[in-house]
Protein backbone atom coordinates (compact mmCIF):
# COMPACT_ATOMS: atom_id res chain seq x y z
CA UNK A 1 0.00 0.00 0.00
CA UNK A 2 1.41 3.42 -0.97
CA UNK A 3 2.15 5.78 2.29
CA UNK A 4 -0.25 8.93 1.49
CA UNK A 5 1.08 11.80 3.13
CA UNK A 6 -0.79 15.27 4.00
CA UNK A 7 -0.01 18.40 3.83
CA UNK A 8 -1.94 21.73 4.98
CA UNK A 9 -3.77 22.63 7.36
CA UNK A 10 -3.68 22.22 11.14
CA UNK A 11 -2.10 19.01 12.78
CA UNK A 12 -3.22 16.81 15.69
CA UNK A 13 0.22 16.02 18.00
CA UNK A 14 0.45 12.76 19.83
CA UNK A 15 3.47 12.98 21.87
CA UNK A 16 4.27 9.56 23.14
CA UNK A 17 6.41 8.80 25.93
CA UNK A 18 7.91 5.04 25.88
CA UNK A 19 9.00 3.84 29.61
CA UNK A 20 11.11 0.41 30.02
CA UNK A 21 10.97 1.44 33.76
CA UNK A 22 9.54 4.48 35.72
CA UNK A 23 13.12 5.94 36.21
CA UNK A 24 12.78 9.26 35.01
CA UNK A 25 9.38 9.09 33.88
CA UNK A 26 8.25 11.93 36.45
CA UNK A 27 10.38 14.31 35.36
CA UNK A 28 9.44 13.92 31.48
CA UNK A 29 5.74 14.08 32.37
CA UNK A 30 6.15 17.45 34.50
CA UNK A 31 8.22 18.93 32.06
CA UNK A 32 5.37 17.84 29.04
CA UNK A 33 2.36 18.51 30.90
CA UNK A 34 4.25 22.41 31.67
CA UNK A 35 4.64 23.01 28.02
CA UNK A 36 1.96 20.93 27.11
CA UNK A 37 1.53 22.35 23.22
CA UNK A 38 -2.25 22.97 22.06
CA UNK A 39 -3.92 20.57 19.98
CA UNK A 40 -2.12 17.63 21.42
CA UNK A 41 -2.40 14.28 23.55
CA UNK A 42 0.48 12.63 25.91
CA UNK A 43 0.43 8.73 25.37
CA UNK A 44 2.83 6.70 27.98
CA UNK A 45 3.92 3.71 27.58
CA UNK A 46 4.77 1.88 30.10
CA UNK A 47 7.01 -1.39 30.50
CA UNK A 48 6.53 -2.06 33.95
CA UNK A 49 4.22 -1.38 36.42
CA UNK A 50 3.57 2.40 37.45
CA UNK A 51 0.63 3.42 40.27
CA UNK A 52 0.21 6.99 38.69
CA UNK A 53 0.92 8.37 42.36
CA UNK A 54 -0.43 12.28 40.61
CA UNK A 55 -3.86 10.80 39.35
CA UNK A 56 -2.83 12.34 35.89
CA UNK A 57 -4.88 9.65 34.20
CA UNK A 58 -7.12 12.86 32.86
CA UNK A 59 -4.61 14.36 31.19
CA UNK A 60 -2.72 11.34 29.70
CA UNK A 61 -3.57 7.95 27.94
CA UNK A 62 -1.51 5.28 29.67
CA UNK A 63 -0.88 1.97 27.72
CA UNK A 64 0.48 -1.44 28.96
CA UNK A 65 3.45 -2.67 26.61
CA UNK A 66 4.49 -6.07 26.90
CA UNK A 67 5.87 -6.96 30.25
CA UNK A 68 9.87 -6.26 29.39
CA UNK A 69 9.51 -4.33 26.93
CA UNK A 70 12.57 -2.47 25.47
CA UNK A 71 12.70 0.78 24.22
CA UNK A 72 11.52 -0.32 20.39
CA UNK A 73 8.61 -2.47 22.41
CA UNK A 74 7.10 0.35 23.76
CA UNK A 75 7.28 3.13 21.43
CA UNK A 76 5.12 0.85 18.90
CA UNK A 77 2.77 0.79 21.83
CA UNK A 78 2.52 4.19 21.61
CA UNK A 79 2.72 4.40 18.05
CA UNK A 80 -0.23 2.04 18.29
CA UNK A 81 -2.19 4.20 20.81
CA UNK A 82 -1.68 7.43 19.39
CA UNK A 83 -4.29 9.62 17.32
CA UNK A 84 -2.05 12.65 15.91
CA UNK A 85 -0.95 13.47 12.56
CA UNK A 86 2.24 13.94 14.19
CA UNK A 87 4.19 11.76 16.78
CA UNK A 88 6.75 12.94 19.06
CA UNK A 89 8.24 10.53 20.62
CA UNK A 90 10.06 11.63 24.01
CA UNK A 91 11.77 9.01 26.10
CA UNK A 92 11.52 8.77 29.78
CA UNK A 93 14.51 10.71 31.30
CA UNK A 94 14.11 13.06 28.45
CA UNK A 95 12.60 16.45 29.16
CA UNK A 96 10.68 18.55 27.40
CA UNK A 97 11.61 22.72 26.43
CA UNK A 98 9.15 26.04 26.57
CA UNK A 99 7.81 25.61 22.66
CA UNK A 100 10.00 23.10 21.78
CA UNK A 101 6.99 21.67 19.41
CA UNK A 102 6.07 24.94 17.50
CA UNK A 103 9.23 25.19 15.12
CA UNK A 104 8.85 21.19 14.19
CA UNK A 105 5.40 20.77 13.97
CA UNK A 106 5.65 23.41 11.07
CA UNK A 107 7.77 21.42 8.92
CA UNK A 108 5.08 18.56 8.28
CA UNK A 109 3.00 20.85 6.18
CA UNK A 110 5.30 20.11 3.46
CA UNK A 111 4.38 16.13 2.48
CA UNK A 112 8.19 15.49 1.41
CA UNK A 113 9.25 15.76 5.14
CA UNK A 114 9.00 12.57 6.74
CA UNK A 115 10.49 13.07 10.35
CA UNK A 116 12.11 16.15 12.41
CA UNK A 117 15.41 16.19 14.42
CA UNK A 118 15.69 17.93 17.33
CA UNK A 119 18.15 19.41 19.04
CA UNK A 120 19.05 17.27 22.14
CA UNK A 121 21.12 19.85 25.02
CA UNK A 122 22.59 19.46 28.32
CA UNK A 123 20.62 19.62 30.98
CA UNK A 124 22.92 22.29 32.46
CA UNK A 125 22.75 24.74 29.85
CA UNK A 126 20.48 24.70 27.29
CA UNK A 127 22.29 26.02 24.91
CA UNK A 128 24.96 23.62 25.08
CA UNK A 129 23.76 20.75 21.96
CA UNK A 130 24.95 17.18 22.60
CA UNK A 131 23.12 15.47 19.84
CA UNK A 132 21.09 15.89 16.14
CA UNK A 133 19.63 12.43 15.33
CA UNK A 134 22.05 9.64 13.80
CA UNK A 135 23.73 8.62 10.94
CA UNK A 136 23.73 5.55 8.89
CA UNK A 137 26.68 4.58 6.79
CA UNK A 138 26.59 2.12 3.88
CA UNK A 139 29.11 -0.02 5.84
CA UNK A 140 26.34 -0.61 8.54
CA UNK A 141 27.57 1.97 11.25
CA UNK A 142 24.89 4.15 13.31
CA UNK A 143 26.84 6.87 14.85
CA UNK A 144 24.94 9.84 16.84
CA UNK A 145 25.20 13.07 15.02
CA UNK A 146 27.21 15.61 17.41
CA UNK A 147 26.34 19.26 16.84
CA UNK A 148 28.78 21.66 17.68
CA UNK A 149 28.27 25.76 18.90
CA UNK A 150 30.23 27.83 17.07
CA UNK A 151 30.36 32.30 17.13
CA UNK A 152 26.62 32.55 15.36
CA UNK A 153 24.89 29.43 15.76
CA UNK A 154 25.56 25.18 15.46
CA UNK A 155 26.64 23.50 13.14
CA UNK A 156 27.15 19.43 12.29
CA UNK A 157 29.75 17.21 10.64
CA UNK A 158 27.28 15.25 9.10
CA UNK A 159 23.42 15.29 8.20
CA UNK A 160 21.22 13.23 10.31
CA UNK A 161 19.44 10.25 8.84
CA UNK A 162 16.79 9.61 11.25
CA UNK A 163 16.25 11.15 14.67
CA UNK A 164 17.39 9.61 17.75
CA UNK A 165 14.27 6.56 18.50
CA UNK A 166 14.71 8.39 21.92
CA UNK A 167 13.54 12.10 21.02
CA UNK A 168 12.10 12.53 17.41
CA UNK A 169 9.08 13.68 15.25
CA UNK A 170 7.50 11.50 12.85
CA UNK A 171 4.65 11.28 10.63
CA UNK A 172 2.03 9.17 12.00
CA UNK A 173 1.19 7.49 8.64
CA UNK A 174 4.60 6.78 7.62
CA UNK A 175 5.74 5.31 10.64
CA UNK A 176 2.81 3.39 11.06
CA UNK A 177 3.01 1.93 7.25
CA UNK A 178 6.83 1.34 8.11
CA UNK A 179 6.84 -0.05 11.47
CA UNK A 180 8.88 -0.28 14.30
CA UNK A 181 11.48 -3.77 14.23
CA UNK A 182 13.47 -5.43 17.36
CA UNK A 183 15.57 -7.05 14.61
CA UNK A 184 18.22 -4.16 15.23
CA UNK A 185 17.76 -3.77 18.92
CA UNK A 186 17.28 -0.76 20.80
CA UNK A 187 20.24 0.60 19.64
CA UNK A 188 20.35 0.48 16.03
CA UNK A 189 16.77 0.26 15.77
CA UNK A 190 16.69 4.28 14.74
CA UNK A 191 19.03 3.47 11.90
CA UNK A 192 17.32 0.07 10.64
CA UNK A 193 13.95 3.26 10.63
CA UNK A 194 16.76 5.43 8.46
CA UNK A 195 17.47 3.06 5.70
CA UNK A 196 13.37 2.85 5.03
CA UNK A 197 13.69 6.78 4.81
CA UNK A 198 16.42 5.85 2.02
CA UNK A 199 14.70 3.70 0.42
CA UNK A 200 11.71 6.19 0.09
CA UNK A 201 13.46 8.92 -0.79
CA UNK A 202 11.78 11.10 2.37
CA UNK A 203 12.92 14.09 3.58
CA UNK A 204 14.50 14.46 7.48
CA UNK A 205 14.77 17.94 9.09
CA UNK A 206 17.22 19.18 12.08
CA UNK A 207 15.35 22.01 13.37
CA UNK A 208 17.97 23.79 16.11
CA UNK A 209 14.70 25.32 17.47
CA UNK A 210 13.16 22.15 18.87
CA UNK A 211 15.14 21.85 21.57
CA UNK A 212 14.66 18.78 24.12
CA UNK A 213 16.70 17.96 27.62
CA UNK A 214 19.03 14.85 26.94
CA UNK A 215 18.53 11.96 29.05
CA UNK A 216 20.27 9.02 30.19
CA UNK A 217 22.58 7.07 27.90
CA UNK A 218 21.00 3.88 26.53
CA UNK A 219 22.93 0.77 28.71
CA UNK A 220 25.94 -0.44 26.56
CA UNK A 221 25.30 -4.22 24.96
CA UNK A 222 27.49 -6.86 25.28
CA UNK A 223 29.83 -7.34 22.61
CA UNK A 224 28.12 -10.44 21.30
CA UNK A 225 24.71 -8.51 20.76
CA UNK A 226 26.68 -5.51 19.42
CA UNK A 227 27.71 -7.84 16.41
CA UNK A 228 24.86 -9.63 15.85
CA UNK A 229 22.80 -6.52 15.66
CA UNK A 230 25.28 -4.00 13.88
CA UNK A 231 25.54 -6.86 11.15
CA UNK A 232 21.62 -7.27 10.97
CA UNK A 233 21.30 -3.51 10.05
CA UNK A 234 24.05 -3.91 7.14
CA UNK A 235 22.29 -6.88 5.66
CA UNK A 236 18.61 -5.50 6.48
CA UNK A 237 19.68 -1.65 4.55
CA UNK A 238 22.06 -3.32 1.56
CA UNK A 239 19.41 -3.35 -0.57
CA UNK A 240 18.88 0.48 -0.42
CA UNK A 241 22.52 1.40 -1.35
CA UNK A 242 25.02 0.31 -4.10
CA UNK A 243 26.08 -2.94 -3.99
CA UNK A 244 29.99 -2.79 -4.34
CA UNK A 245 30.85 0.10 -2.46
CA UNK A 246 28.82 -0.83 0.54
CA UNK A 247 29.83 -4.45 0.63
CA UNK A 248 33.55 -2.57 0.78
CA UNK A 249 32.76 -0.16 3.34
CA UNK A 250 31.44 -3.20 5.47
CA UNK A 251 34.43 -4.86 5.36
CA UNK A 252 36.35 -1.77 6.61
CA UNK A 253 33.28 -1.26 9.62
CA UNK A 254 34.04 -5.13 10.64
CA UNK A 255 37.71 -4.07 11.21
CA UNK A 256 36.85 -0.72 12.56
CA UNK A 257 34.45 -2.90 15.43
CA UNK A 258 37.34 -5.35 15.66
CA UNK A 259 39.54 -2.88 16.72
CA UNK A 260 37.27 -1.32 19.23
CA UNK A 261 36.07 -4.41 20.94
CA UNK A 262 40.19 -6.06 21.02
CA UNK A 263 41.20 -7.70 22.85
CA UNK A 264 38.48 -9.41 25.23
CA UNK A 265 35.38 -8.61 23.49
CA UNK A 266 36.57 -9.17 19.54
CA UNK A 267 35.83 -12.96 19.67
CA UNK A 268 32.08 -12.22 20.98
CA UNK A 269 31.23 -9.60 18.62
CA UNK A 270 32.48 -11.74 15.55
CA UNK A 271 30.53 -14.39 16.13
CA UNK A 272 27.42 -12.36 17.13
CA UNK A 273 27.90 -10.95 12.92
CA UNK A 274 28.48 -14.81 12.34
CA UNK A 275 24.99 -15.42 13.92
CA UNK A 276 23.50 -12.96 11.70
CA UNK A 277 24.93 -14.16 9.18
CA UNK A 278 23.75 -17.91 9.82
CA UNK A 279 19.92 -15.87 9.97
CA UNK A 280 20.46 -14.29 6.61
CA UNK A 281 16.68 -15.68 5.07
CA UNK A 282 15.49 -13.22 7.79
CA UNK A 283 16.60 -10.54 6.26
CA UNK A 284 14.51 -11.11 3.10
CA UNK A 285 11.06 -9.61 3.96
CA UNK A 286 12.76 -6.61 4.87
CA UNK A 287 14.66 -6.30 1.66
CA UNK A 288 11.16 -6.98 -0.70
CA UNK A 289 9.89 -3.97 1.62
CA UNK A 290 12.65 -1.53 1.19
CA UNK A 291 12.50 -2.45 -2.84
CA UNK A 292 8.43 -1.90 -2.38
CA UNK A 293 9.71 1.70 -0.89
CA UNK A 294 12.35 2.46 -3.90
CA UNK A 295 9.61 1.89 -6.23
CA UNK A 296 6.66 3.93 -4.91
CA UNK A 297 9.32 6.86 -4.72
CA UNK A 298 10.38 6.50 -8.44
CA UNK A 299 6.61 6.76 -9.09
CA UNK A 300 6.39 9.92 -7.24
CA UNK A 301 8.97 11.32 -8.74
CA UNK A 302 7.94 10.12 -12.28
CA UNK A 303 4.17 11.93 -11.03
CA UNK A 304 6.51 15.53 -10.39
CA UNK A 305 6.01 14.67 -6.49
CA UNK A 306 10.22 15.00 -6.24
CA UNK A 307 10.46 17.94 -3.84
CA UNK A 308 13.07 16.11 -1.83
CA UNK A 309 16.26 18.92 -0.98
CA UNK A 310 19.44 18.52 0.87
CA UNK A 311 20.88 21.35 2.55
CA UNK A 312 23.94 21.20 4.33
CA UNK A 313 25.71 22.99 7.57
CA UNK A 314 28.87 24.06 6.32
CA UNK A 315 29.06 27.82 7.84
CA UNK A 316 27.82 28.56 11.65
CA UNK A 317 24.26 29.31 11.05
CA UNK A 318 21.63 31.08 13.61
CA UNK A 319 19.04 29.00 15.45
CA UNK A 320 16.00 30.03 14.60
CA UNK A 321 16.51 28.78 11.23
CA UNK A 322 16.10 25.34 10.00
CA UNK A 323 17.75 22.85 8.40
CA UNK A 324 16.67 20.58 6.31
CA UNK A 325 18.56 17.16 5.56
CA UNK A 326 19.37 15.02 2.82
CA UNK A 327 16.34 12.27 1.80
CA UNK A 328 15.80 9.65 4.01
CA UNK A 329 12.99 6.57 5.36
CA UNK A 330 12.12 3.39 6.49
CA UNK A 331 11.54 -0.36 8.26
CA UNK A 332 9.89 -3.59 9.16
CA UNK A 333 8.76 -5.75 12.67
CA UNK A 334 11.35 -8.23 13.14
CA UNK A 335 10.16 -11.92 12.10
Amino acid sequence: MAIQRQSGGARRLSVVVPATDVSGLEETLISVLEHRPDNSEIVVALGSPYDDPWNIREEVTFVDAAKGSGLVGCVTAGIAAARGDVIHILAAGWQATSGWTDAAIRHFAQSHVAAVVPLAVSEADHEQPVSAGIRRTAGGRSATVVPRRKAGGIVTGALPSAPLLEAGFWRADVIREIGLSTACGDALAAADLAAGLTASKADVVLEPDSRVVSGPPQQRRSPFLAGLHAERLFWRSLSCERAVPALLAHGGEVLRHAALTAPVGTFAMLAGRLAALVQFGSCFGRTRQLRALMREAAIREAEGDSSARTYRIDEPHDVSRPHIDQPTRELKRSA
